[in-house]
């Protein structure tokens, strides 16, 4: 009976994974070569048009590609509205007031209408916006696997579990990275997006009024000047990631956390004495290290659970089921 079970669980085991590979093979660089050949070239200059307006829009392309992936997979669910706010990913404490960018794929998603209506999936549009975004500001570019559909479903509750906080420790962190069968160097890697970007002073206050050994005394003493000890004050107002080249996608963000200028608890964790010291004193030492592995972290979260195939659907707008 026993051996009979074994045998059973291992054809399922062996019938999920053949699956998954199934549904990763589906997904190719060239999948509108077709059916849209001028897709890519559309974002790309709406992409690069909203970043020439504002400069931070990069950053927050960038993470809202990966707070999509993490969810459901990258389905373009965190683009989904819900006048209700019970479903919607935007509402997650991790996306409420924070999460932004979804006007600009909104309006890329517009313009490949304009070309091949109902071809090109929202899901894919944000995983293209995401490259062209880290290309346009100096960060290293990468041959984007396409094919995706869009979800037809969001989880708050999900988004709320699965997505990282700003006050997680490292083993919390690496946990929830695996747990998308991502590695702790991917983590290292993808956290290097950080190098760019803002962060609001609710997300660091308590780190720089600590007078914790892990930060630098002057560091904290610059960033308490645009963020009140009060936590009624100045919640929003932001501070970069990185103080030295908040603009430049580099390997500056990992020089910071060798000298204690982490602006957030979640990022100063991965050099603190732990199992990713040395990831962090590799990647501030080799620049193209850090962007190689980073190009090839974004393929490896690209690939999280994708709807394919007959699944899903390709939403006229990305914020509606329609």
């Amino acid at each position: 009976m026993a051996s009979a079970l074994n045998k059973a669980a291992a054809m399922v085991s062996l019938m999920m994974m053949l699956l998954s590979i199934t549904c990763q093979a589906q997904l190719s660089s060239t999948f509108y070569a077709n059916t849209c050949p001028n897709a890519l070239s559309t974002i790309r200059t709406s992409i690069r048009s909203a970043i020439a307006a504002e400069r931070r829009m990069a950053a927050s392309l960038i993470r809202l590609h990966f707070h999509d992936c993490f969810v459901q997979g990258c389905d373009a669910s965190i683009l989904l509205d819900d006048a209700a706010s019970i479903t919607s990913e935007k509402t997650a404490v991790q996306n409420d007031n924070s999460a932004r960018g979804f006007e600009v794929i909104d309006k890329a998603k517009a313009e490949v209408e304009k070309v091949c209506p109902g071809v090109v999936s929202c899901a894919d549009i944000l995983a293209v916006a995401a490259r062209d975004a880290s290309e346009y500001v100096g960060g290293p570019t990468w041959a984007v696997k396409l094919g995706r559909r869009d979800s037809t479903t969001a989880s708050k509750s999900l988004a709320e579990s699965n997505l990282p906080r700003f006050i997680d420790d490292l083993p919390r962190l690496i946990s929830l990275f695996g747990n998308k069968g991502l590695s702790a160097r991917d983590m290292v890697a993808l956290s290097g997006s950080h190098t760019i970007g803002q962060a609001q002073c609710a997300t660091y206050r308590s780190r720089i009024y600590n007078n914790a050994s892990d930060i630098d005394a002057g560091f904290a003493s610059t960033r308490r000047r645009n963020c009140p000890a009060n936590i009624d004050q100045g919640n929003t107002n932001l501070a970069p990631l990185d103080l030295v080249t908040p603009n430049s996608f580099d390997n500056n963000y990992f020089k910071n956390l060798l000298q204690k200028k982490g602006l957030l608890q979640s990022d100063q964790v991965l050099f603190s004495g732990g199992s990713t010291d040395s990831i962090v004193s590799e990647y501030s030492k080799n620049p193209s290290t850090f962007k190689s592995d980073f190009a090839a972290a974004m393929i490896k979260m690209g690939d999280i659970d994708p709807l394919t195939g007959s699944n899903g659907i390709i939403r006229k707008v990305c914020s509606a089921i329609a």
